[in-house]
């Protein structure tokens, strides 16, 4: 029986391009475990951070390193994606995270070229990166979110006179403190924890230089808890595990640097909180029309009661500190076994099985 020829896609021009580095090794070494190594033949192919498409990357793969431009040329054939889309692959895993792969884009190249890939679909993937499209799909099923308000480029670098008139619009509505994040950034990337007006001043100025659209959420005081989901039509909600860290927010370092945040899985919490939660997470992934993976972030408002909706992530990371594999293996579902699934559910996609 021939196996399953998997295109691994990694690497890409996003600030994550290191963390893809590490979840590709992950599914790579998920795909050669027990049953998975007799069904599928891992094809890796690397994007470099300034574009260019790498198709012999078994030796990036391998090391974990990027591959930096002025030390190893590669050929104009090899800078192509339509060269690895005719390659002979029969389902592509694309393990890119941010901007250029879990916003759509590659997911376009994939239809365009009519090839099977894992995950989330377009739409999915771009109103799952972009933070203020996916709070209106939210808000229009109902799930409950922090207050917060759209800011735009061009208000930030307006005039002096319109600029601190944003900024007293910000304070009435969603107060100190608050999170200013680009709206289409991924992995925690360019956000600022601003606790008054110079802070807020200096954070959209910041935010302004990654993205034109901007949002600012209010700032509470909750328990940060994670739901995974897994499936298509029919989507299934993980345990729900809790994030501790000592930082000031969840941010790039604390989130993919060994030892700086706390995971506890399952959390601590009732039963019915549990319930509310996982139900949302299907809710939220059904909103944008997931398929595939997603993680949903939530807060718990211990002192309420209250459960609101963070954000989902179409490709959450899947590296030795990431939440979503873990949450599966303590649901059941070990990591070869995920990895086999995902495969299945992208063929499900394009109405084909393995």
């Amino acid at each position: 029986m021939a196996k399953t020829r998997v295109g691994l896609l990694f690497g890409g021009c996003s600030g994550e391009h290191e963390v893809s580095l590490r979840s590709a090794q992950a599914i790579a070494r998920g795909l050669r475990l027990k049953g998975n190594i007799e069904k599928y033949e891992v094809v890796p192919v690397y994007i470099r951070k300034d574009g260019a498409w790498v198709m012999d990357a078994q030796k990036i793969l391998a090391s974990g390193e990027p591959l930096v431009a002025d030390v190893e040329e590669v050929s104009i054939a090899d800078r192509l994606p339509t060269d690895a889309m005719g390659a002979d692959i029969d389902i592509w895993f694309p393990v890119l995270h941010g901007p250029n792969g879990e916003d759509g884009t590659i997911q376009g190249v994939f239809e365009l070229m009519q090839m099977p890939y894992v995950g989330c679909g377009v739409l999915a993937s771009a109103v799952g990166m972009d933070k203020l499209a996916m709070k209106s799909a939210f808000a229009q099923v109902g799930l409950p979110q922090v207050q917060y308000v759209e800011v735009l480029r061009s208000q930030v670098y307006s005039n002096p006179c319109i600029f601190p008139k944003l900024c007293d619009e910000i304070e009435t509505a969603v107060g100190y403190p608050c999170f200013v994040k680009p709206a289409n950034l991924g992995s925690s990337v360019g956000i600022v924890k601003a606790k008054d007006r110079q802070e807020l001043e200096a954070a959209l100025d910041s935010a302004a230089s990654y993205d034109r659209r901007i949002i600012v959420e209010a700032g509470v005081v909750a328990r940060e808890v994670e739901c995974a989901i897994l499936g298509n039509d029919q989507p299934k909600a993980s345990v729900v595990g809790e994030i501790s860290f000592s930082s000031e927010f969840y941010d790039y370092e604390t989130k993919y640097t060994s030892g700086q945040a706390d995971l506890a899985i399952p959390a601590p919490l009732p039963a019915d909180i549990v319930e509310i939660i996982q139900n949302q997470a299907v809710k939220a992934f059904k909103a944008i029309d997931g398929a595939g993976l997603s993680r949903v972030d939530f807060f718990y408002l211990e002192d309420t009661g209250e459960v609101l909706i963070n954000e989902i992530n179409t490709f959450p990371g899947v590296t030795s500190t990431s939440m979503y594999p873990m949450l599966w293996q303590a649901t059941g579902i070990e990591f070869e076994q995920l990895v086999d699934q995902l495969i299945r559910l992208g063929l499900e996609c394009t109405g084909r099985q393995s």
